[in-house]
Order: structure tokens, then sequence, then C-alpha cells
């Protein structure tokens, strides 16, 4: 809940926001010139029609993907990594244009075609990243910056007050603390965030004079009428902007975002992280990556299935049942790797030196070759290629009784790498407190999911999950 302060600065910020779309048209337009160049080594001869496209296609999905959003208190990271994915989208639309054979002018040759789409989203984060750099010095030494104050000295009032203080970026200098509320029912306040300057007489005072031109209201929930009553109704006439910091510390938020019903404000508390736009570019990396997975390990997979064939009985393939997004059962694909195909209501996890596992099958599982299958149950849309690993139905209703919050891991869709497994949690769960674990991993993922923690898990997967020893 925010009373907003009539001294807007929309004019700056338009003027940054316009700033920001040229800036990006002109490293679009750059970096398809120096590729020309690159290639031909003439001077740079632009086509200017297929730049002003790209560049139209280009701000149309940033708006989609939340690219033009305020830098204020922004991470560079998930500046630049938008700007990354956004015109990975870009090139995507002109590659399927070009594809359908469009009349649009494209690059030709094809070499400077892939110059481009590298140079450009190399330009783009480059750009951001030095913005962001000059920006986070210019707030730190008072460019700009506004007045804040915290108005009620307990624990979330002393991270909202940290938060201002290490992160420069969010534009805010921390006046200090407000509480009506004797000594002894107060935190004490460290040396480095400054001290309490008054009550709330005094906080109305300096938010008139614009001593504070930002108000966080840190009280608990169940204060509600006091800050109505005495907070709300007097900060209402003063100009500052007035936030209520509410005190969700007291669950543990898997994913927390607004929504309303109806209009009345409603906030999460076990929620997916991956939904609209977000959601359909994870889609798109995962369609494209189980197309590429799959035409560089075709022949392998060929081979893999003919090795099985000739080594020991039973099918080429397992399919098991297990949990997929929301819960709903899937059935999972593996290569064999085992005498036994288990798919029951109890079912036995691989030790070390399993006698069930074939000697084959030793090699697979401890490459991980036995998860290619899963790429078709990516394009199926039933997985994804990084989110947390699909259990076996036995598994499931075993862990469940045994760990609070255990289904809150398939609020996603499972993956076939995820946190839990670059992290050293593979393979055999034989205490319960691996498990936990596991699924420590499996929510930690959950909340801080971004496309950028994805692409970090594809790779690190590549030197982890492959060479470690507990696999079995």
């Amino acid at each position: 809940m925010a009373i907003r302060s009539p001294r807007l600065i929309r004019p700056t910020k338009s003027l940054r926001s316009l700033g920001e779309r040229i800036v990006d048209g002109m490293v679009i337009g750059g970096s398809i010139g120096i590729a020309q160049w690159w290639h031909s080594g003439l001077p740079m001869s632009v086509d200017w029609s297929l730049v002003g496209f790209s560049w139209a296609l280009f701000l149309i999905l940033g708006e989609l993907t939340g690219l033009y959003r305020d830098w204020r208190g922004a991470s560079s990271k998930r500046s630049w990594g938008r700007a990354v994915g956004t015109w990975g989208l870009t090139a995507l639309v002109l590659v399927g244009l070009r594809t359908v054979g469009s009349s649009l002018s494209f690059l030709s040759p094809s070499s400077i075609a892939v110059g481009w789409f590298w140079m450009a989203p190399l330009g783009l984060a480059l750009y951001r990243i030095a913005m962001h750099a000059v920006l986070r010095e210019l707030y730190r030494h008072g460019w700009r910056t506004r007045a804040a104050a915290v108005f009620g000295i307990n624990s979330l009032g002393l991270q909202v007050a940290d938060n201002i203080v290490r992160r420069p970026e969010c534009g805010m200098r921390l006046v200090g603390f407000y509480d009506d509320r004797p000594a002894d029912r107060t935190e004490e306040i460290p040396d480095e965030l400054g001290e309490q300057r008054g009550g709330l007489e005094l906080l109305v005072d300096d938010a008139r004079s614009g001593d504070v031109q930002v108000v966080y209201i840190t009280l608990p929930m169940r204060a509600e009428s006091r800050i109505q009553r005495d907070l709300l109704d007097r900060l209402s006439d003063t100009t500052a902007s007035v936030y209520i910091v509410p005190d969700f510390l007291v669950f543990e938020l898997l994913h927390g975002r607004w929504s309303d019903v109806g209009g009345m404000p409603a906030v999460s508390v076990f929620e997916s992280p991956i939904y609209g736009v977000d959601g359909l570019i994870k889609r798109l990396i995962d369609i494209v990556g189980a197309l590429v997975a799959l035409t560089l390990f075709a022949i392998p997979m060929l081979a893999i299935a003919v090795a099985i064939k000739l080594t020991s009985r039973g099918p080429v393939f397992f399919r098991q049942r297990r949990y997929g997004l929301d819960g709903r059962q899937i059935n999972v694909w593996k290569f064999r790797s085992m005498t036994v195909c288990e798919d029951g209501d109890r079912v036995t996890q691989a030790t070390r030196n399993d006698a069930r596992i074939t000697p084959l099958g030793r090699i697979l599982r401890k490459t991980s070759l036995d998860e290619l299958p899963q790429l078709f149950n990516v394009l199926a849309g039933e997985m994804s290629l990084v989110g947390p690993r699909p259990h076996a139905n036995a598994h499931n209703e075993e862990y469940r009784k045994l760990i609070l919050g255990y289904m809150l891991r398939h609020k996603v869709k499972p993956g076939i790498t995820g946190l839990a497994q670059v992290n050293g949690f593979r393979g055999e769960t034989d205490t319960l407190e691996k498990m936990e674990k596991r699924l420590m991993y499996d929510r930690e993922y959950i909340r801080s999911w971004s496309i950028w923690l994805d692409i970090k898990i594809l790779v690190k997967t590549l030197w982890v999950v492959w060479g470690q020893s507990t696999a079995y």
C-alpha cells in the first residue's frame, strides 16, 4: 500500500526510458554494421530497413519481458539478462520469418547474421552493466537520492534499513528510524544503520519539511488499526511517499507476488514463479535445447539402444510413473540400466555396487546418459531441462508424510537436471537428511528462479553432475 507523492519525476523517467530505447536501437544498428564490416572489410553499409524492423520488434518484445522497467533498485544481472533474453526472442522471430520465406530483407551471407546475433546481445549487456555501475556510483555519492525513513524499530525495520544502506542502486539514503514505543519494546539499532530520530510527531514534521521523502512502515500486521488511525492519517498531510512493508517474514514465501481478487489485494505464499512471458521464454529454451540435444545425441542414443539390447535381456527403455507439475502424473522415460523395472507401490533405490545394475547401465548412470530419453518428455511439455528432479510415485508418497512442505517442489515442472543435482545432491537418498537437503535446494530454485539461473545450472551440469561419484 502506498500514498504517492505529487512531486513525481515522470519527465526524468520518461527521458531515461526514451534514451534507453534509442541506445538499444543504436546498438542493434551498430552491431549489424560491424558484422558486415568484419565479414567484408569494406566500410560499413547498414540495411536500415532490417535495423528498423529489428529495433521495433525488440521494443515490442521488451515491453512484454519488462525490459524497460525503472532501473532504480534492480540488479545489474537481471537488467542485462532481460536484454539478452529479449534479443534472443527477437533473433528467433527473425529466423522464423526467414525460414517461412518472408519478403523481409535479411542478412546474407549467413556468417554476417551469426556475427550480428552474437554482437548485439553483447553490446546490449555491456551497455547496461556500464550504466548500472555509473548509476550505482552516482547514487552512492548522493546524486538524485531520496531521503528514506523507517517507522518501526523491529527485525523487519532493521532489514529494510540494511537493504537501503547496502544497495545504493536503490537511489535512497537512510535518514534514520522513528518509533513511539519505549526502548525495551524495540530492537537495538546497529551503529552502521544510524539511530532513532524520534517518534511520529517528528516524522510528520520531517516529512512536511521535505527532510524525509519516503517512509517505510514496518509495524506487524496486527497493528492495522494503529497504522491506519495514527500513521496514515497523519502522513496523508505530507507529500512523502509512504509504503507499508508487510510482516511476511512470519511465513516462508515460496514465491511471493502481488495479485488481486476483484480489486482486493492479495500476496502469494506458495506460487510458481514461471508464468506469463517468463514461462514462454523458458518453454522456448526447453524446445530449442531439447531439439539441439536430440540432434547432437541422435547417433549416440541409437548406439546406446543397440548396446542395451545386445548386453542384457529386457526392453531398451524404462518407463516410470512420477509426479509432474502440480502433482499430475507423468511417465518419465529412461534408458534401462538395471535388470528390473520397478514401478509399483514400493521402489528400491539403487545403491553402490547394486547387483541389479547391468555393466553397461553402470556407465550410463555414472554419465547420466540414461536420462537422455527424457528429452522427449521435455518436448511433450511434461518436463523442463531444468527443475526439481522427479521422484518415483512411491517415494513421493513416502516423503510427503515425513517432510513438511515436500509437495511444494511440484509447483514447477520437473527437470532433467536441477539446483540440487549441481550442488552434490544426486543419486541415492538413503537418509531423511539427504532428502531434506535436496528439498531445500528445490525450494530455493523455485524461490529464486530466473532464466539466468537455468542457464547457470545447465552449464554447471556438464562438468559437475556427469563427474559426480554419488550416482550409482
